[in-house]
């Protein structure tokens, strides 16, 4: 049974809706602006708040919105930590995830079915590809049926089309089952425009800070401890009664936050502490743009850390993009040379503190090979991702625009690098379905939506029909089609992808995380070689620029210099 409880200092009168009967609440003496209710419900029971007449309102810690962001909440029974043992799967013997092979999924797209269930048939095939942890990109409850996941509004929730949050803990316990681990993208920067009414409760937004959509989440004004707790207690609920083994923290850059401890670092130490009340290590993975080694520096080592576990390797992306796509266009100025990506294999960073062109501004600070606070382990490489395919105009992957051959040379160098690798689903066998943005906003929004992307993508000279992100057909066309993966081209790709991954097992320098043993060479133009140990990575674009004849074909090569042997080869036909 639960009780209903709401931080809610706002309204005078809140009354809790329980079906269709309404109860009073009183304040609590000993929270101030907090309301209990001594009614008890129980698991399924529909449930809200009416907030001085008005609603009622879903719960700002709702776990489940079965009947969409404007309908009741719904009570869940989710296992607390204590009844761990009585789950069918073991939640202990993952261990912290970085280093290992993480594999990055839109749970609506990720199988024709969509949902979280339908995902547990294909944990298998990651596995035997040589995945080591499963990130689901954002699972709180947004508008509509479909979407990215970006506009949520209910962060402690699982969204209605995926599932719920049983569905949820049957897909981290089979992970697990499995040897997986289970990393879940949350959003603590902002929340989605439609069916967010969490001002009504309470100040969870400030106007101390802007941001791209509007007020900033209320990390340090008047009320911000309450809100803190807000975005904590949903981590801690997804880490701890849920049992995953990560956070990947969405746009750490956008969290609006001058206080002396900041929500990151408070989150880290909250973290810590859990590790150590559940026996389990678990891991936090920032996006940030910033380009700051601080942010995976541990709490306490400067003003500035802010104790994340891992963080995402933007640059090591763009250099392999530029080098082998051509493109350096936009955000890929500076990019493009093989100076360029020798760089970001041996020092993350390519704004590490130079002149940013197309941010106009020093940007960034150097990541240290000899640091004892963090090493290449700390940073998440990887050629695609949900940004890097969907934020372009068509949503097409990378071997659609560079060809199959340039994907395979720049795989090899990000799976065989000292960072921790990143596989976007699908690019493991060169899928041919794109991934185009989409949503399901209302007839208020959704027009809004469809002409802003187009009129953006038109502005920066895409030549192109943009797909409409509201049409059904849009996300219908991103759905995987696995049965394709044994044919052609596309099984040439897995059995690559399967390759490096063993090679990475198999070779413990290919695992090393010492930036100190990356050796780069650059032999000319079009082809550089990377060193690590015995093992040299050998990899040439073709000459020529995008539209003209190609005169060289794309290779790579890995080889063995102590057994003196060749251990994978791919050739452009």
């Amino acid at each position: 049974m639960m009780r209903a409880e709401v931080w809610a200092p706002h309204p005078s009168v809140v009354e809790l809706q329980h079906g269709d009967a309404r109860h009073p609440m009183l304040q609590d003496p000993e929270r101030p602006g907090w309301w209990i209710s001594d009614l008890h419900m129980n698991p399924g029971d529909r449930y809200g708040f009416v907030l001085d007449g008005e609603g009622p309102f879903p719960d700002p810690r709702s776990l489940s919105q079965p009947d969409g962001l404007h309908g009741l909440s719904r009570v869940v029974a989710v296992p607390e930590p204590g009844a761990r043992e009585e789950r069918a799967a073991p939640t202990d013997g993952i261990g912290s995830l970085r280093g290992k092979v993480l594999y990055e999924l839109h749970v609506g797209t990720f199988t024709a079915e969509g949902t979280l269930d339908a995902a547990i048939a294909r944990l298998d095939d990651l596995a035997e590809l040589g995945v080591e942890a499963v990130e689901l990109m954002p699972l709180s409850a947004f508008a509509g049926d479909r979407g990215w996941g970006y506009d949520g509004v209910a962060p402690w929730s699982v969204h209605a089309a995926y599932g719920d949050q049983e569905a949820l803990v049957r897909f981290v316990d089979a992970a697990h089952e499995r040897g997986l681990g289970v990393v879940i993208d949350v959003v603590h920067n902002h929340l989605g425009p439609e069916g967010n009414y969490l001002s009504h409760f309470g100040p969870y937004f400030t106007n101390k800070h802007s941001t791209p959509w509007g007020d900033a989440v209320n990390l340090d004004d008047v009320g911000a401890e309450h809100v803190r707790d807000f975005f904590i207690g949903s981590a801690r609920h997804f880490l701890v009664n849920v049992g995953a083994d990560g956070l990947r923290l969405d746009a750490v850059h956008a969290l609006g936050d001058d206080s002396e401890y900041h929500f990151l670092a408070q989150l880290s130490d909250c973290v810590t502490a859990w590790e150590k009340e559940t026996g389990r290590a678990l891991t936090l993975v920032a996006e940030s743009d910033l380009n700051l080694p601080a942010m995976v520096s541990p709490v306490g080592t400067t003003p500035e850390a802010r104790g994340m576990d891992g963080q995402w390797a933007d640059d090591v992306h763009h250099a392999l993009h530029a080098f082998f796509g051509r493109e350096t266009q936009g955000y890929y100025v500076d990019f493009g040379t093989p100076e360029v990506l020798a760089k970001s294999l041996t020092r993350v960073f390519v704004h590490d503190g130079m002149h940013s062109t197309f941010r106009d501004a020093h940007w960034g600070a150097p990541v240290l090979p000899d640091s004892p606070h963090y090493d290449g382990h700390s940073f998440v490489a990887f050629l695609q991702n949900h940004d890097q395919v969907g934020n372009r105009a068509v949503g097409d992957r990378f071997h659609m625009h560079a060809g199959p051959a340039e994907q395979a040379a720049a795989a090899a160098l990000y799976l065989l690098s000292a960072y921790t690798p990143m596989i976007f689903m699908g690019e493991e066998w060169a899928a041919s379905t794109p991934f185009p943005y989409f949503s399901h906003l209302g007839p208020e929004l959704g027009p809004h939506v469809t002409e802003g992307r187009a009129r953006e993508f038109a502005a920066m000279g895409w030549d192109v029909e943009t797909p409409d992100p509201q049409a059904e057909s849009t996300f219908d066309s991103a759905k995987l089609r696995w049965a394709e993966r044994d044919q052609g081209e596309h099984a040439r790709m897995l059995e690559w992808y399967r390759t490096l991954l063993r090679l990475r097992r198999e070779h413990p320098e290919l695992r090393d995380p010492d930036l100190h043993t990356v050796e780069v060479e650059i032999l000319d133009d079009d082809t550089l070689t990377m060193r690590r140990g015995p093992i040299t990575i050998t990899a040439t674009r073709r000459a020529g620029e995008n539209g003209e004849e190609p005169s060289s074909a794309c290779t790579v090569a890995i080889t063995d210099g102590e057994a003196s042997r060749t251990l994978a080869r791919w050739t452009h036909d």
